[in-house]
């Protein structure tokens, strides 16, 4: 009785500076799929968005790792920063490209909870409970409805909407796995975002500069410098941390299904800031994954 009375003293406290940072993410990310959609819209091609964010976080996040240089442990952080970092930002700014902000809210945001708790499954042999399970359904419905709509290519629809979700889809894969290394190989969340952030600018930036096509010059300088400080300071950088940082508090199925709000917050903001409508289909898929959000966010796991 004294343990199990003793436990809410010391899990309380990680466990509210685990939502903290989670509910930060989930700001800051809503505000991404905006930014990021500005981005799409813009001449800017997906991969002078990505080079965009990772010279900006890089920069940022280099004094830190020359500060810590043989602390960190490399091989992993190269492994984090292919699927957390290039992949991740790549197929996301394709998919924008191509997408509206409401489908990479569900597809991205509302899938990371299904490719983690897969993942989880299939690799680590750990199953969902009862609860999370009807999170994931319910949430998962929700999925279906834009991925059947988009596909479907009903009236209204444009053509290659359908391969800007299927690029949402693999970057919601690539970031799950990502969240699930960080927990299995225990990386901390600081070493996490610098380690990726550098390793990102020093394998990208020199492929991008010899060998992608380049749209920079078309766009004035203050648009470029607000996509890099809030792609690579604010979502590369700071939410990363907070993300790593929730994930070591709260755990990885729990945090990602969280994300699973950001999709409401995007598909309203996009309204009005970028003019994109919001039909029934897309509604009903924006309340089904906030709801499995809150159904997955309130269920205590077991351990």
């Amino acid at each position: 009785m004294s343990a199990h009375a003793a436990l809410p003293d010391t899990s309380r406290p990680r466990l509210f500076s685990g939502f903290a940072a989670i509910a930060a993410v989930i700001v800051v990310w809503s505000g991404f799929n905006i930014v990021s959609r500005l981005g799409g819209r813009s001449p800017l091609t997906p991969y002078d968005m990505a080079a965009i964010r990772f010279v900006f976080s890089g920069l940022v996040c280099l004094p830190f790792v020359l500060a810590r240089w043989r602390r960190l442990d490399w091989p992993k952080l190269a492994v984090l920063a292919a699927l957390g970092g290039v992949g991740y930002a790549l197929l996301a700014y394709a998919g924008f490209a191509l997408a509206p902000t409401a489908h990479a809210g569900i597809l991205v945001n509302g899938g990371i909870p299904f490719a983690s708790a897969l993942i989880a499954w299939l690799v680590l042999g750990h199953r969902p409970g009862v609860r999370t399970e009807l999170a994931l359904l319910v949430a998962g419905t929700g999925i279906m409805l834009i991925g059947l709509h988009s596909f479907g290519q009903f009236a209204g629809v444009p053509a290659h909407q359908w391969l800007g979700d299927v690029f949402f889809v693999l970057a919601a894969l690539c970031y799950a796995s990502f969240g699930l290394l960080l927990k299995q190989w225990q990386v901390s969340p600081i070493d996490a975002t610098i380690g990726v952030a550098v390793i990102a600018l020093v394998c990208y930036l020199p492929v991008y500069l010899l060998f992608l096509p380049k749209a920079t010059a078309s766009v004035p300088v203050s648009f470029v410098l607000g996509q890099g400080v809030y792609q690579g300071i604010l979502a590369a950088s700071l939410a990363s941390l907070l993300f790593a940082y929730a994930i070591h508090n709260i755990g990885p199925q729990r945090a990602t299904l969280m994300l699973a709000m950001v999709p409401g917050l995007s598909a309203l903001a996009a309204v009005p800031l970028l003019g994109e409508p919001l039909d029934a289909v897309t509604i009903a898929g924006v309340l089904l994954v906030t709801v499995g959000a809150v159904l997955g966010a309130t269920h205590q796991p077991v351990r």
